[in-house]
């Protein structure tokens, strides 16, 4: 069972801390980039031995974090995970399991974190993990330097969409309040991060609204793409995770579903909704896990398997709404 810290406690732990590597989740997003990038720099700025390490390769568009990779020129002494609630989603590749085995501290804004590490920072209520990694940071007493400034930047606005989400609140506009008056590269970053999109990507969205279905009195819409289609249009995993917003911008839609198969053959399902319906929930039932507008799982078995199995929790948790609105009223 871990043991949970505040702010302060995980920076003296983090100060204390010779050799550490920095763990981000598979499939990694601006979020577990940019904290990991960022704490690196932290710890780097304290003559601390530090690097990060991702079971995948981290995506073109987050190359500007550009913090050090591990070589396993070293052997970890502490391991620290940013933005991954469990052991599930740190990925078999690069060795990962090796270090997963044993992991120190974890700082995440995930409330299903499934308390793997020893010592966790835990905001259920942050935006992003970057949010968290931005307080302990400063009570590390490093520097806010433009290097760790445009990492933090990455992850706060990635994980909230450019600040559009649900759970950007008001201390998510003044951290980046702060990271821009640190020198974060504002103009350049949303550039690269949100109105650049490869060819690839767009091929990749092209067919994916050609899979466009609506079910449950279009209550729920739904994409998907297959291995071989998302192989077809090249597109690099991480930019898959844009589609995710489409279904759910649908007007009428409460619950939008995307499916993506996976290089194994099972399907990756995004469940984003509505205000009101449990994103979490519906993943929950099914293994998985996130917040409440946006989550996720992961399922064995054929497309229709896939569809059907994400289908009846959707329809079970709308209709238990639906259910409860009518003995209120």
């Amino acid at each position: 069972m871990t043991e949970q810290l505040n702010v302060q406690q995980m920076a003296d732990r983090l100060c204390a801390a010779e050799d550490i590597l920095i763990l981000c989740h598979k499939n990694p997003d601006g979020d577990t980039v940019g904290c990991a990038s960022a704490l690196c720099y932290a710890l780097e700025a304290l003559d601390k031995n530090a690097a990060v390490l991702c079971s995948d390769p981290i995506p073109h568009r987050y190359g500007c974090t550009a913090a050090r990779m591990f070589k396993g020129d070293f052997e970890p002494r502490t391991v620290v995970a940013v933005d991954v609630a469990s052991i599930q989603l740190f990925g078999e590749n690069n060795g990962m399991p090796r270090y997963t085995r044993h992991v120190d501290l974890c700082i995440d804004h995930h409330a299903g974190n499934t308390g793997y590490a020893d010592f966790t920072l835990l905001d259920g209520h942050a935006a992003a993990a970057a949010e968290l990694l931005y307080d302990v940071i400063l009570a590390m007493g490093v520097e806010l330097t433009r290097q760790i400034a445009n990492c933090l930047y990455t992850g706060l606005s990635t994980d909230t969409g450019c600040f559009r989400f649900s759970s950007t609140t008001a201390k998510t506009h003044l951290i980046a309040a702060k990271l821009i008056e640190a020198g974060a590269d504002l103009e350049e970053l949303n550039t690269l991060l949100f109105e650049t999109k490869p060819r690839q990507r767009m091929e990749a969205e092209r067919i994916a609204r050609n899979h466009l279905e609506y079910h449950l009195d279009g209550r729920c819409a739904l994409i998907y793409l297959t291995r071989d289609e998302i192989e077809a249009s090249g597109v690099d995993p991480a930019d898959l995770e844009e589609l995710t917003s489409l279904p759910i911008s649908i007007e009428g839609v409460q619950v939008g579903l995307t499916l993506r198969q996976q290089p194994g053959g099972s399907y990756r399902i995004s469940v984003r909704t509505a205000k009101g319906v449990d994103a979490c929930a519906i993943a929950r039932r099914l293994g998985g896990g996130g917040h409440n507008r946006a989550a996720g799982c992961e399922l064995l078995g054929n497309l229709d398997n896939a569809k059907n199995a994400i289908l009846a929790e959707v329809e079970a948790e709308l209709n238990a709404l639906r259910d409860a609105a009518q003995e209120e009223g």
